[in-house]
């Protein structure tokens, strides 16, 4: 659990990269690793109290090259349920001079244009920063976006290496230099630290160069996943079923049951 910090707005050299980011290197794109932390889990009834980002560079190189982070403490508009705080340390008193999320969200924005998005557990964060976009009339920009977890599910052994793919579990086994807090920015670093270590995993073992290669191997994964799910539950049916017998083959055995009585 965190200490209150002030806000935090750190940029250097970003590069947009040029169109086409698809078929860049990805050694040559810049990841906006993003987290929020929030008053509930959806956001049409809870809000937005903190966003930590961290732009990074030659990610599946297994570098961690912070080009430049983003931080900032967002007003929710109402109160931070008691076991929020317990858990983030976020309290109603760090919020009250807080920015509300319309005035954070114009940097964050900014702050990620021409890069990769992304998150630990993606479409939790995605949710929660598209909604509020919606609310506060915010285009959302097409980012292409990558998810820790579903690499982590594909590039870490389970239970050889890891017992599970939460956070804190990937930067305890990658030895991040910022362990997970449940504050944004310091979860941000801890998934960029995962997000190298996870790309210079697939740059080793397989020919995955560019966004595009990447999409069309988490989709072989996906499915090779899929069936050997569908083949282990289709097992555990057979096995567990209980042969149906005829009628007369009842009346059998209940007739030898009564002789032996």
């Amino acid at each position: 659990m965190s200490a209150l910090r002030p806000n935090v707005v750190t940029m250097a050299d970003v590069v947009v990269p040029l169109p086409g980011i698809r078929s860049v290197p990805l050694h040559k794109l810049d990841f906006t690793v993003v987290d929020v932390e929030t008053t509930g889990w959806e956001p049409a009834d809870s809000a937005i109290t903190e966003i930590g980002a961290v732009r990074v560079r030659g990610a599946n190189l297994g570098e961690y090259r912070v080009a430049a982070e983003f931080g900032s403490l967002v007003n929710p508009g109402s109160p931070v349920p008691t076991a929020i705080t317990e858990l983030t340390g976020i309290s109603d008193e760090m919020l009250v001079s807080a920015p509300p999320v319309a005035a954070v969200l114009p940097g964050l924005l900014e702050f990620a244009a021409g890069s990769v998005l992304t998150a630990h557990n993606a479409p939790f964060d995605l949710k929660f920063l598209t909604s509020a976009c919606a609310g506060t009339g915010l285009a959302w920009p097409d980012f292409e976006v990558v998810d820790t977890v579903r690499l982590a599910r594909h590039l870490t052994a389970k239970p050889e290496e890891v017992p599970d793919r939460k956070l804190s579990t990937l930067a305890a086994f990658f030895g991040t230099p910022v362990r997970p807090s449940h504050r944004a920015l310091d979860d941000a670093h801890a998934t960029a630290v995962v997000l190298t270590r996870l790309l210079a995993r697939l740059a080793e073992r397989e020919e995955v160069m560019t966004l595009d290669d990447l999409d069309a191997w988490l989709a072989e994964r996906d499915a090779e996943a899929a069936a050997r799910h569908a083949t282990a539950a289709t097992r555990a049916t057979a096995a567990s079923a209980v042969p149906a017998l005829p009628p007369e083959r009842w009346l059998a055995r209940l007739l030898r049951l009564l002789r032996r009585r």
